[in-house]
């Protein structure tokens, strides 16, 4: 009996297969990635500081995480919206309750590896956020995948996300350019912390944090019960300790790990897990090289201006962004899924459109789904919970757009989803 199973391309249906099992193992391209890897663990180790390698095989382990699971943020807010399947969301809220949970000393104490400041992700709210936000929240539903899942899909193959990847660079550079006129010429607010700006403290932040998570997971379950909703299609998988390394993870198992890599994260910079910063300094340092004047834009003043003069190997999200990219490719082989996937006139399109609406909404909102949702709410940011409620609008409009583009989007009457 054929098996609706989960592709590693989201933008199409579940497809038929025989059974769940893996293909062979693709070693050559295992080797490949585990040797650039350890090629480029050496160069940081030997040219930057002893944060970077360390960074880096935080990088790959995130990135291992987010491919085995396909731990989304684009398909969790489409699935919910379009038909009600609160599965990856009550994964979200797991993560999160994960995350402040181990947040809350590393912040309230200042703790860290290598001496470094910490600070969490507390940003202003104001027009530059819902705009930002709402946008991003488009953007991700025809790019095909949120700022992690562009990544993680680059590493699996997944060619027109290398088209998303491109643009999304161009929208942040963008957006960095014009951040200055949505952020000091339109009204914005101080950040507010829900432990710092309220009285709570740390732990009065913290249990505030798992009533909403549980609030929000328990209006998953009964949205899911009302709409009767399909569920999540299984994934391919070994059987055993093998499936650490060869097969699907449970929602939930990625949830603890992504809250704990980016507590070590925090605790390895003094910053919590981000990515787009790092494509604005990609795409400002290509802008430069072509003689436009980037150090005189407002986002490159004060610290940043020493990221934009340095290599971007002293950029420590950009070595996170790499390790992602590397890890997700090594995970992809090991299961014998690393595959170059048919880019059509549609999603081509899509994903042009979507990447330059990610960036410019990233700039705008303070992040993206990692920096703002995840890194803001694990910071006890308020500004973390609105951008995750302004890119589910951003979301709900965009089911109507998809299917213009040639994208599905899931119905009540579907088997899985």
């Amino acid at each position: 009996m054929n098996v609706k199973v989960q592709p590693v391309n989201e933008v199409k249906d579940p497809v038929e297969r025989s059974s769940l099992a893996l293909n062979d193992p693709q070693k050559f391209l295992i080797g490949g990635g585990v040797l650039v890897s350890l090629v480029l663990f050496i160069y940081l180790a030997v040219t930057q500081s002893v944060i970077q390698p360390v960074l880096l095989i935080l990088g790959l382990l995130l990135g291992h995480t987010l491919f085995h699971a396909r731990f989304g943020f684009t398909s969790a807010f489409r699935r919910m919206m379009s038909v009600g399947n609160g599965q990856a969301m009550r994964a979200h809220m797991l993560m999160l309750a994960v995350a402040v949970t181990l947040f809350a000393p590393i912040l309230a104490f200042g703790l860290s590896f290598f001496g470094e400041d910490v600070a969490g992700y507390v940003s202003p709210v104001g027009v530059s956020l819902l705009v930002g936000a709402f946008i991003f929240g488009i953007g991700m539903q025809l790019g095909g995948g949120c700022a992690s899942g562009t990544l993680y899909a680059i590493g699996g193959g997944r060619t027109v996300m290398f088209i998303t990847l491109l643009f999304f660079i161009v929208g942040t550079t963008v957006g960095a350019y014009h951040l200055p006129f949505w952020t000091e010429d339109l009204p914005s607010a101080e950040p507010v912390s829900l432990a710092t700006s309220t009285g709570l403290g740390y732990g009065g932040a913290w249990i505030v944090s798992l009533l909403l998570f549980g609030l929000i997971a328990w209006i998953t379950i009964v949205v899911e019960r009302k709409r009767k909703s399909p569920k999540v299609a299984p994934l391919p998988t070994a059987q055993g300790w093998k499936r650490i390394f060869r097969g699907s993870w449970p929602l939930f198992a990625a949830a603890i790990a992504l809250a704990v890599l980016n507590a070590l994260t925090l605790m390895t910079r003094g910053q919590p897990w981000g990515i787009t910063s790092a494509f604005a300094l990609w795409g400002s340092k290509v802008a430069q090289f072509f003689g436009v004047d980037v150090a005189s834009w407002g986002y490159w003043q004060g610290e940043a201006a020493t990221a934009l003069q340095s290599s971007i190997f002293a950029d420590s999200t950009t070595v996170l962004n790499f390790g992602v990219i590397l890890g997700a490719f090594i995970a992809s082989a090991a299961g014998g899924l690393f595959k170059f996937t048919k880019i059509t006139t549609g999603n081509f399109f899509a994903s042009v459109i979507g990447g330059l609406l990610m960036g410019y909404g990233a700039r705008l909102a303070f992040g993206c789904n990692i920096g703002a949702y995840f890194g803001g709410i694990a910071s006890f940011s308020l500004h973390g919970y609105i951008w995750g409620i302004m890119a589910i609008g951003g979301t709900f409009l965009a089911l109507y757009l998809r299917p213009l583009f040639g994208l599905s989007v899931p119905k009540s009457n579907d088997s899985v989803c």
